[in-house]
Order: C-alpha cells, then structure tokens, then sequence
C-alpha cells in the first residue's frame, strides 16, 4: 500500500495504491482516488445561474459565481455558493487559476461576454468541463470567429454546446436541472485507462487523510474492492481503524462493519493483510433494518506512516 502524489494541504489529489492478494495468492492491483470538491464555476449570474448553483451545491460541487453586476454577484443571491466574484469576466478568469478538474459553465448575459470568456479559457488549460449556452446558430458563429482569431479547433470542439442534457428544458429551473444532468454524467464519467483497477469512491474524505498524515500511531486500513448486489457503500470506501478498535472513516457501518474491525485489529497485531468477504444478506441485512442482499470483497493491510 503506497500513497502517490498526497499534498492535501493545498487540495491536490491524492491516490492510494492497493496490492492485494486473495486466499489463493491471486494479485489485484487497485487505485483509490482521494479527489478534491469538484469546482464548479458559473461565468454568468442569470436567472438559470440560481438554481444552478443550489442544486450542484446541493450535489457537493463547490461552487464559485462569476457576474460583473454587483446586482447580480453577491452572497443574498447566491447563498449556497462557495465565492462569489465581481469583477470583469477576463479578470476573474485568469485570478481563479482554472485546472483540469474545474467544470465550467459559460452562462453570460450576451454574445460578447461569452467570447471574452471563452478567449481566457481556451488560452489557459482546459478544465475538465466547459460548456456553453445559447442558440446553434450564435454557437457556430462564436466558433467560427475564435478558430479565425487562431485558437485551436480541437479545443473548440470539446466545448459542450448546446449546453446540459436534451430533455426539453424551456424554464431557468429546467434548464438548470439539464446542465447539472450533464455535469453529474462528467463527474461520474472515468476513462478507459486503469477502468478495472479504479474504484467508484472517489471523495476528497478530508478528516481520514488529515488522521492518516497527523498520527503516528499504527492503524489499519479497510478498502472495499469489490460488490455485488445491493450494498450500503460502493467501492472505494474506505476506513482507518486504531489500535484500541477507535475508527475514522466508513465501510457501511453495521455489522458487517463491526466485523471488519474486528479484522483488522487481528491485521495490527499479527502485520498480516487479508481479504474479507463479507455477506451483507439474511442475518446481518435483518440487524441493520435494511434489505441488502448483497456482499463485498474488503482489503485491510497496516498501515504506519505516509
């Protein structure tokens, strides 16, 4: 087990790398991606802008609100949002340091704040999703205008327009719901390298990572790695237990969790990793007051240092 690339302190990714073996020594290699809150930015306080950033925020997304109207960028109108900023939109841009892991939406108020918007975007690195609204017709025209301005097609074509999931949206809360459709299929969207081997969770898990860097103390570390049926957790939940059985961290609660503890105090005493297969159905289900059904595959190994 290895941590690669922990710089929590200032919100980078981290991944946790687990060599695992089964009862019949088969190795498996899985990665457990700790990912900072999704940085959802919204270029343009509208009317769509407003529920848009109450139903992501709702959804985890960390959301910053960009307008240059002080009438429309401010804290009463957008309560939910994590920052608001007014201020010109090529300004803002270039302070906001966009990245790859940013999803950004270009909802201005008219044709020319979206060029200048998307002139700074597309200059800088591209983040992992940039959509735009407004009609096809004033799409196109846009596109035209920025490849002859010399930007590069290749990146033009990976904005998403028209922006948000056809579901004939007309309403600013309709049309809202179909850009956050869109949003949760990206976020939820891996590529194929490493597809097998990656597991669903992917949460930043903020007070595990700070536990993991701030103790000394030996702990053990539970993973799911693998599901099936219906299960309180999906892969990539994760748990750090102590010596003294004291936990930070999930793997569903329970009993099954109470008897992953209970492996991996045995792990920290004995230093030796182990599969669980736990069966979430019949008696165990019953005590939970949930019907599951299901079992998972966990992987817990020491762990001592970072």
């Amino acid at each position: 087990m290895r941590f690669i690339n922990l710089a929590m302190q200032n919100g980078a990714p981290a991944e946790l790398i687990l060599n695992t073996r089964d009862e019949k020594d088969r190795a498996a290699v899985y990665t457990r991606a700790f990912l900072p809150p999704q940085r959802l930015i919204l270029l343009g306080g509208g009317h769509v802008a407003q529920p848009l950033c109450r139903y992501a925020a709702d959804l985890e997304f960390d959301v910053v609100v960009v307008d240059d109207r002080p009438g429309f960028a401010n804290a009463v109108r957008f309560p939910e949002a994590g920052r608001v900023v007014c201020d010109g939109f090529d300004h803002a841009i270039a302070e906001l340091a966009i990245t790859k892991y940013d999803f950004v939406c270009v909802i201005t108020r008219g044709h020319r704040h979206d060029a200048a918007c998307l002139r700074q975007l597309l200059a800088g690195e591209q983040p992992r999703y940039l959509g735009l609204i407004g009609s096809r017709r004033r799409t196109i025209e846009l596109f035209k205008m920025l490849e002859e301005e010399g930007f590069d097609r290749a990146k033009i074509d990976q904005i998403h327009t028209p922006i948000g999931v056809p579901i004939g949206a007309e309403t600013p809360k309709e049309i809202a719901i179909s850009i956050l459709a869109e949003l949760i299929q990206q976020r939820s969207s891996r590529s194929a390298e490493r597809e097998a081997e990656r597991l669903a969770l992917a949460s930043h898990e903020p007070e595990l990572l700070f536990y993991l860097i701030a103790n000394a103390e030996p702990c053990a570390l539970a993973v799911v790695v693998q599901k099936s049926g219906s299960t309180p957790v999906p892969t990539g939940a994760v748990m750090a237990v102590n010596q003294l059985g004291g936990i930070v961290g999930t793997v569903g609660g329970g009993c099954g969790e109470h008897e992953i503890v209970k492996h991996a105090l045995d792990v920290l005493r004995t230093g030796k990793a182990r599969l669980i297969h736990l069966d979430m159905s019949n008696d165990v289900a019953e005590e939970e007051g949930m019907v599951c059904g299901g079992r998972m595959q966990v992987w817990i190994e020491p762990f001592s240092e970072v």
